[in-house]
């Protein structure tokens, strides 16, 4: 799975938010701007082919302040934001690989 084709849409403000990651964004204090920034500068970390309602992925990517954001996304041609979050140190190792559950 390749970023490029995610990033084009996101560059040129061609994608959407789900109802579920406006609630989320809201709860977390996260902005349009950050996710841009994040998935601008971000890299895949999970693949899931087989997601719900289209595949999907996780990005994770910082924003222009700093800030460590997890970002999923489902694949083009449609792009739309399904959450965004901030990665858990405890659940993440250097905010890219999940912890193995004990």
């Amino acid at each position: 799975m390749k970023i490029e084709g995610i990033k084009d849409k996101i560059s040129i403000s061609e994608y959407r938010f789900s109802d579920h990651a406006v609630k989320r964004m809201i709860k977390r204090s996260i902005d349009r701007s950050e996710i841009e920034e994040a998935v601008l500068s971000g890299e895949i970390i999970e693949e899931y082919p087989d997601d719900k309602y289209s595949p999907s992925c996780l990005i994770y990517g910082k924003s222009k302040a700093g800030r460590h954001l997890h970002v999923q996304l489902s694949l083009p041609p449609t792009v739309v934001v399904i959450t965004a979050y901030d990665p858990d140190e405890t659940e993440w190792i250097d905010h890219r690989v999940r912890r193995k559950k004990e």
